[in-house]
């Protein structure tokens, strides 16, 4: 993409125009300042000492020898901690029955995963922290640890032996009791007869989210307030928490997040380091601050994905659907985090995708086990669900005998029938899923590849040539209050936002959406410059800080822009609106004869005017107002909306795969996103790439693994595949634009886009590369040696049948439904 000649176009709208990050002069020039970078004065560092066994009982501690080590100010473990030191929360209980464990900060007499925090030392350096935490003595008696998936949810072994099982919650969406469609038994019993029933089962791998700044905490208790600093999403949701647990009144914590580097949902947490920092700070009456090892956090930061899928599709004989029957194993690790329970249920509304199922049924069971509690990581919920039923629709393909694409249109909703509602019961607003998909196809080459590729396997060519396709939309701006109350979630979705005006003749935005790296800085400020008509670079944005933007939800879930973007919006005009009786009192013309165009009022059929500046200073001044108006154009708004927000896209994959060595070659990636009206290009694109890179990884290079232990073996980078720039290629972006109708802008979401479509897309291509072998499936992640082994297995007549009546290889209803 090219960048805008920004000095020859300054009076071009902000909205569409490609700008250059704000934020990013301080970012890469090292000006910033993130969490680790705080120094405060008299401030101790902490140490943590962790668990090395997945499931033990602490059966002694000795601390001695680490309190008497230099410059050591105290040690702590779980029989220290009172109430004062609060439990972490779960904000998602999914069913009121669910099993929840309690979370302390520390746990006093067992852990329950390999990484679980036992002690802190607290010392005068980091690095006298770290040696003492050496010298700290723990006895454990090791106990059978749940690992398995499936056989955790058989409670095999307890994760948990107080809570008697491991199932935590059993969750139910069915079409034809929530009154949205038919029955899917029926409609896969008529299937199993005169039509064709698709059965696979899937797994959804652990994942790392790997943010590029590991997470640190600073608490400062010396003041009036209360102050902490952590690298987190979500400034006010901890400040809410704190107070919730701990006792101390909420006017009395400030929350910062300063520059954060990077979170992908995996910051969206409260940790048990934060509860830590803060109880200790309070103890020892000085600032503390902890900074995470690499492997720590790889190792105890919360996890993502980690499912069982059972998908059971039923269809005419010609590809028409008929049903679609979604069975979830949902592993939650050892406790229940701020929404790991809810990420599951999240995906339950997109596994129907933009497809027009008369009759849809998803259950999930979700488990507890012995290793690092999961919750959202980029996408939550949506990508496992767009896997699930872009996999199954590539499958559906192949038993019908259809082309793929053609299998999709045949299938989808068409743009003249939106707003559509679906079977999982919302409403999608607007859409273009055949001009999208034009666009990608023309752009991919789609005919000419099919086309190499008969070649290709007409010749018996070792290199065999492999077409993905990905046709998804989600459900983003997470945001709806009255939606999240009707699902049991703790908290609601509308944002906040304020703007000043300030005497001078600049505009001071503060939103309660807190930023840690998508660009709000830049984006917010090209929509303020446009509605106002100020310079860009007039515009400030202030976010991260519980006492400056003191209302807000925070950043996840695509809402910035659509929930956030939204509450900047309403409050804008409310300063315009405050501004015109100024102007019409300065001008001496009639409130109703005042308009308002590119920053200037002006009398209707004159060529009087002010600037909202000159406004600005003149109601800051307060020298000549309309009576009774009191000196302040300020504003503030909150936005709730009414619905979801559903971009939607295209993503097309070739890859190259040598059938002799299982070696997978990106050959080309094309996607064509509709999200709305577009902000900024450069920012959208950005976006794009790095869903692409992290979707991408799933498929091909990255797996959390535990060993039977329950000790995580990939806890550095050398063991966990982060792919750099050399393992990819470059990707054709590009956009289509169907406004959202649920918002002022027309924008709809883009952060998670490029993950939730990716994965199928890769994976399906991987697949398409060698069914012609006998392959039906590859788990994630496709590595060369599980491709080999697929082809080869294939060979030995190994391969499992795509369709038919294969025995489940697990039932998330048996049992007490929870």
């Amino acid at each position: 993409m090219t960048l805008t000649d920004e000095s020859t176009t300054e009076s071009a709208p902000e909205i569409g125009r490609d700008r250059r990050r704000k934020e990013d002069q301080r970012l890469i020039t090292g000006r910033t300042k993130w969490t680790d970078n705080i120094v405060l004065p008299g401030m101790l560092h902490m140490s943590m000492i962790r668990s090395p066994f997945a499931h033990a009982t602490i059966t002694n501690i000795d601390t001695s020898e680490a309190k008497s080590a230099p410059n050591v100010v105290a040690v702590y473990t779980g029989a220290d901690l009172d109430e004062s030191a609060g439990v972490l929360i779960n904000a998602w209980p999914i069913t009121p029955d669910q099993v929840t464990p309690v979370h302390p900060p520390i746990p006093a007499d067992r852990v329950t995963f390999a990484g679980e925090i036992v002690a802190v030392v607290v010392a005068r350096s980091a690095a006298e922290a770290r040696d003492a935490a050496e010298l700290v003595d723990v006895d454990y008696d090791e106990l059978p640890a749940a690992l398995d998936l499936k056989e955790s949810a058989a409670d095999t072994v307890l994760a948990h032996p107080d809570l008697g099982t491991n199932k935590s919650a059993y969750w139910v969406f069915d079409s034809a009791e929530a009154g949205t469609g038919g029955d899917v038994e029926e409609a896969i019993a008529k299937a199993r007869v005169d039509g064709v029933v698709v059965e696979k089962e899937f797994r959804q791998q652990r994942l790392i989210p790997a943010f590029m700044e590991p997470r640190s905490v600073v608490v400062d208790p010396t003041g009036e307030q209360l102050t902490m600093w952590s690298a987190t999403q979500v400034p006010h949701i901890v400040r809410f928490a704190l107070a919730a647990t701990t006792g101390v009144p909420e006017s009395k914590i400030r929350v910062i997040a300063p520059d954060v580097g990077g979170g992908f949902g995996g910051k969206l947490q409260v940790t048990p380091e934060e509860w830590i920092a803060w109880w200790v700070a309070r103890q020892v009456h000085k600032p503390v601050k902890y900074t995470e090892t690499r492997s720590e956090s790889l190792m105890a930061a919360h996890h993502g994905r980690d499912q069982w899928q059972k998908l059971t599709l039923s269809a005419e004989k010609d590809g028409t659907v008929t049903g679609f029957k979604v069975e979830l194993l949902a592993d939650l690790g050892s406790y229940i985090s701020v929404v790991g329970g809810g990420v599951p249920v999240l995906g339950a509304f997109m596994f129907n995708s933009i497809y027009k199922f008369p009759a849809y049924h998803f259950a999930c069971q979700t488990v507890l086990t012995n290793k690092a509690w999961t919750d959202a990581y980029r996408g939550a919920g949506r990508p496992e669900a767009t896997f699930g039923i872009e996999r199954m629709m590539d499958e559906l393909a192949v038993a019908v005998g259809a082309e793929p694409m053609e299998l999709r249109q045949k299938n989808w909703i068409t743009h003249e029938e939106f707003p559509f509602t679906t079977v999982a019961g919302l409403e999608y607003d607007s859409g273009n899923y055949e001009a999208a998909t034009e666009q990608a196809m023309a752009n991919f080459g789609y005919d000419e590849l099919r086309a190499e590729q008969k070649q290709r396997r007409d010749a018996g060519d070792p290199i065999q040539l492999g077409i993905g396709i990905s046709t998804f939309t989600e459900m983003c701006g997470l945001a709806p209050s009255r939606v999240l109350g009707s699902l049991d979630y703790g908290a609601g979705g509308w944002e906040h936002a304020s703007v000043r005006m300030l005497a001078t003749g600049t505009v001071e935005i503060i939103t309660g959406a807190s930023a840690h790296g998508q660009g709000h800085e830049t984006a917010f400020s090209q929509i303020v410059a446009d509605r106002l008509g100020v310079p860009f670079e007039a515009v400030e944005v202030l976010h991260g800080d519980t006492a400056i933007a003191s209302k807000g939800l925070d950043t996840y879930g695509s809402r910035s822009l659509v929930v956030g973007g939204e509450a900047l919006v309403k409050a804008v005009d409310k300063v315009i609106e405050k501004a015109k009786p100024v102007a019409a009192h300065l001008l001496e013309a009639s409130v109703d004869d005042i308009d308002f165009t590119a920053g200037q009022f002006t009398v209707a059929g004159t060529d009087q005017g002010l600037s909202i500046q000159e406004i600005a200073m003149a109601t800051f001044a307060a020298h000549n107002l309309p009576d009774g108006m009191e000196p302040s154009l300020d504003s503030d708004a909150t936005f709730d909306p009414i619905n979801f927000n559903y971009p939607h896209g295209t993503h097309l994959c070739a890859v190259e795969i040598d059938t002799e060595t299982g070696q997978v070659r990106m050959r080309k990636y094309t996607c064509v996103d509709d999200i709305g009206t577009v902000i900024n290009p450069l920012i959208v694109e950005g976006q794009v790439h790095g869903g692409l890179v992290q979707g991408i990884a799933q498929a091909l290079f990255e797996e959390a693994v535990y060993d039977d232990a329950g000790t995580l073996v990939s806890a550095s980078f050398v063991d966990y595949l982060v792919p750099t720039a050399a393992d990819l290629i470059h990707f054709d972006v590009s956009h289509k634009s169907t406004p959202s109708l649920t918002n002022t802008l027309g924008t709809k979401g883009v952060g998670e886009a490029g993950t939730i479509a990716s994965t199928p897309a890769v994976v399906n291509a991987v697949v398409d590369a060698i069914r012609h072998l006998g392959v039906d499936d590859v788990v994630m992640p496709c590595t060369p040696e599980r491709v080999w082994r697929a082809i080869n297995d294939s060979k030995a007549g190994g391969a499992e049948p795509t369709t038919g009546d294969a025995a489940p290889h697990f039932d998330p209803s048996e049992g007490e439904a929870r």
